[in-house]
C-alpha cells in the first residue's frame, strides 16, 4: 500500500522532534558554557585557545546557537501544522514540506562542507578532532541523510507516484 502522508511518523519524529531537541540542546549548551562551545569547535595549535573570549566572539557564538535553535523550532511548528491541518491533502503537504526541507538539505551539505573546508589541513588529522567536532559532523549527517531520503521519496507519499486518481493532474490542489 502506498504511503498517505508526505510526513509519516519516521520523518515527523526525526525533523519535528529530534532536530528541534538537538538544536535547543546545543543552544542551552552554548548559553551554559560559551567558552567551551567555542574552544571545542576545532583543534587548536600548540598554544591552545585564548584565555577569555573577546566580546564579539561571545556574541557570535550565542547568536549562531540561537539561529540553530530557531531553525529547529521552526521545523517543529511547520511540520506539526502540516501534519495536523493538511492530512487531507498529501499533495499540498508534500509541497510545503519540500519548501521547508530543501533549503535545510542545502544547509546540511554546506554545513558539512564548510566545516571540513574551514578546518584546513586539520581536516585530515581526525585524531586531533574534539568530541564536539565529531559530534557536529555526525549529527549533521544524521539529518542530511534522512533529508536526502525524503527528497528521493523513500518511505513517504509522493504525489506523482502515489496519487489515487491517475488521470488527475496535481491532485485536488492544483497549486504549484
Amino acid at each position: 500500500m502506498a504511503p498517505t502522508s508526505a510526513i509519516p511518523t519516521f520523518y515527523y519524529v526525526l525533523f519535528g522532534i529530534y532536530e528541534p531537541l538537538l538544536t535547543l540542546t546545543g543552544f542551552i549548551g552554548a548559553i551554559a558554557s560559551p567558552q567551551k562551545t567555542h574552544d571545542n569547535q576545532a583543534p587548536w595549535p600548540s598554544g591552545g585557545p585564548p584565555g577569555e573570549l573577546p566580546l564579539a566572539t561571545l556574541v557570535t557564538v550565542l547568536q549562531l546557537a540561537h539561529v540553530c535553535a530557531l531553525i529547529g523550532v521552526v521545523n517543529a511548528f511547520v511540520l506539526h501544522a502540516c501534519a495536523r491541518h493538511l492530512a487531507f491533502a498529501p499533495a499540498l503537504q508534500e509541497k510545503i514540506v519540500r519548501a521547508l526541507l530543501t533549503p535545510l538539505l542545502v544547509g546540511d551539505v554546506l554545513h558539512v562542507g564548510v566545516t571540513l573546508w574551514a578546518l584546513g589541513e586539520s581536516r585530515w588529522d581526525v585524531r586531533s578532532w574534539s568530541p564536539m567536532l565529531w559530534m557536529t559532523l555526525l549529527l549533521g549527517l544524521s539529518l542530511l541523510v534522512p533529508r536526502a531520503m525524503w527528497h528521493l521519496g523513500i518511505w513517504r507519499y509522493v504525489d506523482k507516484r502515489d496519487r489515487q486518481e491517475k488521470g488527475e493532474k496535481g491532485g485536488p490542489n492544483k497549486t504549484k
